[in-house]
């Protein structure tokens, strides 16, 4: 049954078929990925047809489906970045989707992925029990998911995903960069915390994964023909490391980078931001970042304060080096 072949008086409910639709990448940004486990086709095709033009974050949604429990299992072995599952309780066995859950939190150790249990037979798992007995994150009969009803449900699932997604990624740079920064002077590590701190950057601005933080190498009085000491780097940009020429860059970047250099003060557009900081002894230091959305006053502020402080680390890095070749 096609969409345009939907009763008018039931386009709301959960219990319509549809054919599958497809989404993607969307504005050229990875799909949040959905695992619908269910043992009703009807379900699938009615869950696609609820979230069709579903977008979060400018990502749409890529649907995985699974019939059973142990289907749900492959496909879990091979995605470690399912974002929100909408599972059935009844499948194979009266309690297979619970089962599951038990296996993804205690198993696969995945306390990311948001878990959302549908069921149509409520007397089978009852909520408070469900509640409170298995990590789920949230618990729907499939008579009262309505499409906006369910659609409210998945973007809030989402969201909470990205939080603890962006709060872990956060820990982790964090974690690099204390790691570092305990030898920083002993071992001169300053790609390291460079580094560390470019990824917790990223994390808490929810930024793509593509930035860099770069020196012009040697006193440049113009970028046009020089080159660049990248001290850390991340997404695209990973592949660059130690002096490179501008040239390398594609030629955008490169250009908001000499714009940066040439008039040695900060730039920035809706999805980039370069940001230019010089220390008191002549230490230059830019960062590119690039972000899904339009950066706010509070992420410039942050941006900013960064460079300022990893500047000043490898300042004193500089200093210390100094003395001890004098």
């Amino acid at each position: 049954m096609s969409q345009s072949e939907l009763p008018e008086n039931d386009n709301d409910s959960l219990k319509l078929a549809a054919e599958p639709t497809s989404q993607g990448v969307v504005n050229g940004l990875q799909p949040w990925k959905l695992l619908v486990v269910d043992d009703e086709k009807v379900v699938h095709a009615v869950t696609r047809l609820a979230l069709d033009g579903f977008e979060l974050a400018g990502r749409g949604l890529q649907f995985i489906n699974a019939f059973s429990a142990e289907e749900a299992r492959n496909h879990l072995s091979k995605h470690d970045d399912i974002a929100l599952i909408l599972l059935d309780v009844v499948m194979e066995t009266d309690h297979a989707g619970l089962d599951l859950v038990h296996y993804i939190r205690r198993d696969l150790k995945n306390k990311f992925v948001r878990i959302v249990l549908r069921t149509g037979q409520p007397g089978q798992a009852p909520e408070l029990e469900v509640i409170t007995q298995y990590d789920i994150n949230d618990y729907k009969e499939k008579t009262e998911l309505t499409r906006q009803k369910l659609f409210s449900t998945v973007y809030t699932s989402l969201c909470s995903y990205r939080d603890l997604i962006a709060l872990e990624n956060n820990r982790v740079g964090l974690l690099k960069v204390i790691e570092a920064s305990a030898d920083i002077f002993v071992r001169r590590t300053m790609s390291a915390f460079a580094e560390g701190v470019l990824q917790q950057l990223t994390a808490l601005l929810y930024l793509n994964k593509d930035a860099m933080l770069v020196q012009p190498c040697g006193m440049l009085a113009s970028a046009d023909h020089g080159s660049l000491n990248v001290l850390a780097a991340t997404g695209c940009y990973s592949t660059f490391a130690g002096s490179v020429n501008i040239s390398s860059f594609d030629t955008t970047v490169a250009d908001r980078i000499k714009k940066a250099m040439n008039a040695r003060s900060s730039n920035y557009g809706e999805n980039y931001w370069v940001s230019y900081y010089v220390t008191e002894s002549g230490v230059e230091q830019l960062l590119y970042v690039s972000a899904k959305d339009v950066f706010s006053v509070p992420d410039i502020a942050m941006i900013e304060l960064f460079v300022k402080n990893v500047a000043i680390a490898h300042e004193t890095i500089a200093l210390l080096e100094l003395k001890e070749h004098v």
